[in-house]
């Protein structure tokens, strides 16, 4: 079953950011910081190696009592034991894999449209990524940010969290949250700063203190 308070600060991985540590010291630090929910996302490793990280991380996020989740790979996430699987739509079929996993594991979806969110949720995802909201070089070829009005839009069409991705900083963070959305993802924000423990540890405390007086 999904803690939706898992995913109020969601970290999403990329060991090309982590100014010199490993992936799973910045990790770490994340989840000192508080960080309760890490997506495995290193598409240019192979399976073999991606089955080695993912099973470092399950050890490392069982640790904490923190979800792990795998990018795209549900046979990898059955293998390292992960919590759930996060698809888009050059992934298998979000209906597929949930067939494959039963109710058993989280899907997540990456949507950059209602429409195509609210295709996902019908099919059994249990969560969205939308984005980008934001600039940011992860997302620029799925075209201009949506901003905080879409952003808006698509928590009240679905069901299902709806977690904010794509340049959210310690700046516009607050901004993000006004969309009355559940959750806020992060990349570059955590993991190429320099104490990712700090700076996850100041989103939350932002996050927390917007759930206070919004």
């Amino acid at each position: 079953m999904m803690r939706t308070s898992d995913f109020s600060l969601y970290l999403i991985t990329d060991r090309y950011q982590t100014c010199g540590r490993t992936l799973t010291e910045a990790v770490r630090g994340a989840l000192e910081g508080g960080v309760r929910a890490v997506q495995l996302r290193e598409k240019d490793l192979s399976s073999a190696e991606l089955y080695r990280l993912a099973r470092e991380l399950r050890r490392l996020t069982s640790d904490f009592d923190a979800r792990l989740i795998l990018n795209e790979r549900p046979d990898i996430a059955l293998a390292a034991e992960a919590d759930g699987v996060h698809l888009g739509a050059g992934s298998l079929p979000v209906a597929t894999v949930r067939r494959m996993l039963g109710r058993k594991m989280i899907i997540g979806y990456s949507a950059h449209a209602i429409d195509e969110a609210l295709r996902a949720e019908a099919d059994g995802a249990d969560f969205l990524t939308f984005s980008p909201v934001y600039p940011t070089p992860s997302k620029a070829a799925y075209g201009a940010p949506c901003g905080v009005k879409k952003l808006a839009d698509a928590a009240r069409a679905l069901k299902v969290p709806v977690i904010a991705l794509g340049g959210i900083t310690q700046a516009n963070i607050t901004e993000a949250l006004s969309a009355d959305i559940q959750g806020i993802a992060v990349i570059s924000a955590i993991l190429a700063a320099a104490d990712p423990r700090f700076a996850a540890a100041s989103l939350l405390e932002k996050i927390e203190e917007y759930a206070q007086h919004p």
